[in-house]
């Protein structure tokens, strides 16, 4: 071998490990779609989702790259925002809540997708199995729509005369209206009506309040979906200005002045939603992980709001309570 030849092929061997490494040192591509709005990102979930990604080792502009798309409670711009998220081709997509896991579903059948915050993922047509989930998708239920019969209990419970309850929903949530239906099946059993006050963005927000105190309801119910969550500031000025009890699925609206919330802990769901996009990355099927659905729920009361409105709370709930806002 002539000397310039093998110097040559001696370069080229030692220049393999540095590229190999540059090309491991490549990010990887995950997709986000979102219902909810940028102006409150990152959410309390969404930060619990990154700290989980960074203890598995995933840093967002580091070794993943991280494409955020958000409908601002639109559900008309989520097939575009898929398409926009197909083209940079990520290696996985989160979805979260029901229509934009629809959307990806319809979009793709190749790239993982792995939802969250989905309130009944057979229901919705997302899964047939959960233990078994086929295709390319799976991940966290809320299971909210087993939950609502408790939660109009525990309301009933805190207000017995109650006749009347509104519901406040995102009309074009697919989740929002399937937890919509629960209510209706579940006040029946508690001689409880449902006056409907859903609504289609955030300049409907006052009528909603306005028609709900002129229907007499004794509580508001907040299905508190991603683009409910974004309008959570106005929600709650509302709730003070209007005087009416309020309860949640989820702690963030009792904490911002409802009266009760009950429901699962959502930062966790999203903790374990980015475990099992580690796991997909480094290799796991969507098929082989099933949809988890949470085990623990927790019965918040905000105390300070009861004695602004001059309610008192049967011991019997207080002793429940997981956490009292005092």
């Amino acid at each position: 071998m002539r000397r310039r030849e093998f110097i040559a092929l001696a370069g080229g061997a030692a220049m393999r490990p540095i590229a190999l490494q540059a090309q491991q040192k490549k990010p990887r591509r995950l997709g986000v779609l979102y219902q909810g709005s940028i102006k409150t990102h990152p959410t309390p979930n969404f930060r619990a989702f990154l700290q989980a990604l960074s203890e598995a080792g995933w840093v967002e502009g580091d070794n993943i790259t991280i494409e955020w798309r958000f409908s601002e409670g639109d559900a008309e711009t989520l097939p575009r925002l898929m398409n926009e998220l197909l083209a940079l081709q990520p290696e996985v997509i989160v979805a979260s809540p029901t229509r934009p896991a629809l959307v990806a579903k319809q979009a793709t059948a190749t790239i993982p997708i792995v939802f969250t915050q989905i309130a009944d993922p057979i229901g919705a047509g997302i899964v047939t199995n959960l233990a078994r989930p086929e295709g390319n998708i799976t991940g966290m239920s809320t299971q909210a729509t087993d939950a609502s019969a408790k939660r109009l209990a525990l309301l009933k419970e805190m207000l017995p005369r109650a006749s009347r309850v509104a519901v406040l929903w995102n009309r074009p949530s697919r989740g929002a209206e399937l937890v919509l239906r629960e209510y209706v099946a579940a006040s029946k059993a508690l001689n409880l009506e449902i006056k409907d006050v859903g609504i289609s963005g955030p300049s409907e927000l006052p009528g909603a309040f306005e028609e709900a105190i002129r229907s007499e309801a004794a509580a508001l119910a907040v299905i508190d979906d991603p683009a409910i969550f974004g309008y959570k500031d106005q929600i709650a000025r509302l709730m003070a200005a209007n005087r009416i009890p309020c309860f949640s699925q989820y702690s963030e609206f009792a904490v911002a002045g409802g009266l009760m919330s009950y429901g699962p802990k959502l930062p966790e769901l999203y903790r374990h939603a980015a475990r099992y996009v580690d796991r997909i990355l480094r290799g796991a099927k969507p098929s082989e992980l099933p949809v988890e659905q949470p085990t623990i729920f927790e019965l918040v009361i905000n105390l300070r709001t009861a004695e602004a409105l001059g309610i008192d709370i049967p011991a019997t709930l207080l002793a429940r309570a997981d956490e009292l806002i005092e």
